[in-house]
């Protein structure tokens, strides 16, 4: 949907569609690539035109970059946000998110990956260091038990014997909005420490 409306493209040639980050294709075809432009909107997204349809997404994380939905940020740069998971598996678990709304790892262009990861480094030394953790655990899932569908990767700080096995642990959460405020303000504090952005 485009302004409320559903935009229904012919089937072209391969063109470049300019969308705003909030819209997504919903086609047949699984080949995304190519130059055209959507009048009314804002960011780019590629793909094969033979008789898209865009429509808006729904995606709990762009609501949370875009500041509609509450969380505890402990970074923003204008290219990722990282706030703290709402289930954690322990203090100081974090979630790192493109601002562009991609789906999985395969779907973040080229160019994003490395300053993406670049990222995810600094902010994984910060929790460590701010939850004087022995390590970290630190992992993204594409498609299969990914539960937003928006790209992210889960930094967890990790010590030895903390009863983590294998890939099925319990959640957690945290005892109220208080402690993860705190939390949130120790791994701020530690990604400013490390040249981190606001």
């Amino acid at each position: 949907m485009v302004g409320g409306r559903q935009a229904r493209l012919p089937a072209a040639d391969d063109h470049d569609l300019d969308l705003g980050p909030d819209l997504r294709c919903v086609h047949t075809s699984v080949n995304h690539r190519a130059a055209a432009a959507l009048p009314g909107a804002a960011s780019p997204l590629r793909f094969s035109a033979a008789g898209c349809s865009l429509e808006r997404v729904d995606c709990l994380f762009c609501s949370i970059i875009d500041g509609e939905t509450p969380a505890h940020r402990v970074f923003d740069d204008g290219a990722v946000v990282a706030f703290l998971d709402i289930r954690p598996l322990f203090p100081g678990h974090l979630l790192a998110v493109p601002r562009r709304h991609v789906e999985t790892l395969t779907d973040l262009p080229e160019p994003d990956v490395g300053p993406y990861y670049t990222r995810v480094r600094l902010l994984t030394a910060a929790v460590e260091r701010a939850m004087g953790a022995d390590g970290s655990f630190v992992a993204a899932n594409n498609r299969v038990s990914q539960s937003v569908p928006h790209f992210h990767t889960h930094i967890v700080p990790r010590r030895r014997k903390d009863g983590l096995r294998g890939f099925f642990w319990p959640r957690t959460k945290y005892a109220d909005d208080a402690e993860a405020a705190a939390v949130a303000e120790r791994v701020r504090a530690a990604v400013s420490a490390e040249g981190g952005g606001r």
